[in-house]
């Protein structure tokens, strides 16, 4: 298996890697195109489409944003959250923006950037369209992107090839099924985060796979404190209140230290407290996705601040052990919510942390399989059905639920021995054939379940 802990974990902006980060990023790599081909300097015009569940909730996941700020030259793990709607604001005023940073061009996101709510094209339901054009009206060059969950992206030449979204440089110890990660754990005494890491050393050095996992906890707990420290209501309309600052004065007046449920509250919050800041368009790292953002972060602190004997290694093995059960989802399955219902999201995220927990509490590589295998076959059949199309209800709420599961599974599956009767292979294929079964409204485009049902004020 060849995806990389640093694809996987993507420092970016809120609300969504699907809806918000990869559609920045193909909107970048289009400017990047018209630039490669010299055409760059003849463009007057662009028109931007945007099909399927970019088109159902283009706005309340902040697409449309997205991808005026990568026309512009920006990309989610460089821009500036803080500035990013005053510049939105400002190209919608002006009805121009300065392609790839540079050339100024007229541009009204009314007139040129379609929304089709009802519309999908074939091969994903996160489609793009962008199309670039002379003064003379001459279409210069078209060019459809996909963003198929987690930041990923593909074009339109890249479909169906599996080198897109994985490297292309060959790995120590390849696999792509839970089954052969097992096999080579017991061929070799490995762990699964010691085969992720001889992977990673195909790409990078030891010492920068350690200093990159740590910056990526580094931002996650930055998240977690910004979280913690922010009141107010959420953007969007639904007038959502912030909760995790106040949880965290109530909890700190508590302070009782034999409390073992008011652990648990803690967990609750630095959940809550990721996922209020990627609703609000902040900072935060897919994990795998934006939208299950908090719970690989909750897990880790938890683990950080409760478990004896925790430390930087450990914080590493987590995240490199997180990454051998998230690649089995991103390759054999999907991760995004449009694809597969809210199972890819936080269902692969509590996979992944209680997979994680597992190991770095002393599991054997099959107890960690077990954990993984807990963390998914509860959360098949979640549906992704945001509430006026924004990542707050049930979100929110939701990756604090998935953060107290995968503890739970991680707990069980130590103190088991590792044989159970589902394996983690037959859970993942399980949840993407109950993804294709899902009926579209409850996939990320606000038109079924809580969204349907719940009035919006």
């Amino acid at each position: 298996m060849t995806i990389s802990a640093f694809d996987l974990f993507k420092i970016g902006i809120g609300p969504s890697s699907s809806h918000t980060g990869g559609p920045m990023t193909a909107a970048f790599l289009y400017t990047e195109l018209l630039r490669a081909e010299g055409l760059l300097g003849s463009v007057d015009r662009l028109h931007v489409q945007l099909f399927g569940s970019l088109g159902a909730t283009g706005h309340g996941h902040g697409t449309v944003k997205a991808v005026l700020l990568g026309l512009e030259g920006e990309q989610p793990h460089l821009v500036d959250p803080t500035t990013a709607d005053a510049r939105v604001d400002g190209i919608g005023e002006s009805s121009s923006l300065r392609l790839a940073g540079e050339k100024p061009i007229r541009f009204d996101p009314k007139v040129d950037l379609i929304l089709h709510r009802r519309e999908r094209l074939d091969y994903h339901t996160n489609g793009m369209r962008f199309e670039a054009f002379r003064s003379t009206g001459e279409l210069l060059r078209a060019r459809d992107y996909f963003s198929v969950g987690g930041g990923f992206v593909l074009d339109e030449d890249q479909i169906g090839s599996e080198s897109a979204t994985e490297k292309p440089v060959p790995v120590s110890h390849p696999f792509t099924t839970g089954d052969q990660l097992l096999a080579l754990c017991k061929a070799t005494g490995m762990s699964f985060s010691d085969v992720v890491l001889a992977n990673e050393l195909s790409w990078r050095t030891e010492a920068e796979v350690r200093a990159g996992l740590l910056e990526i906890w580094d931002v996650m707990q930055d998240t977690i404190r910004r979280g913690t420290s922010t009141g107010g209501i959420l953007p969007g309309g639904l007038k959502v209140r912030r909760r995790a600052a106040r949880q965290l004065e109530l909890l700190e007046k508590a302070n009782d230290p034999n409390d073992r449920l008011g652990t648990m509250e803690w967990v609750t919050l630095f959940a809550l407290a990721v996922n209020e800041e990627n609703a609000a368009g902040g900072r935060v790292v897919t994990a795998p996705t934006n939208g299950a953002a908090g719970i690989i972060p909750a897990v880790l602190k938890y683990y950080v601040d409760f478990v004896p004997g925790a430390d930087d290694d450990g914080v590493v093995r987590f995240l490199l052990a997180a990454t051998a059960v998230g690649s089995l989802f991103k390759r054999n399955a999907s991760i995004s919510g449009a694809e597969v219902g809210c199972q890819g999201e936080v269902g692969s995220a509590c996979a992944m942390a209680a997979g994680a927990l597992a190991e770095v509490l002393g599991g054997t590589p099959e107890q960690v399989e077990n954990a993984a295998e807990i963390g998914i076959e509860h959360n098949l059949g979640l549906t992704c059905d945001p509430v006026g199309g924004l990542v707050q209800i049930p979100c929110i709420e939701r990756n604090a639920v998935g953060a107290m599961k995968a503890i739970t599974a991680a707990r069980m599956a130590v103190r088991g021995d590792g044989q159970h009767h589902v394996s983690l292979d037959v859970a993942i294929k399980t949840m993407r054939d109950t993804g294709a079964d899902m009926m579209d409204k409850y996939k990320e485009t606000a038109r079924g379940g809580l969204a349907l049902n719940v009035v919006e004020c």
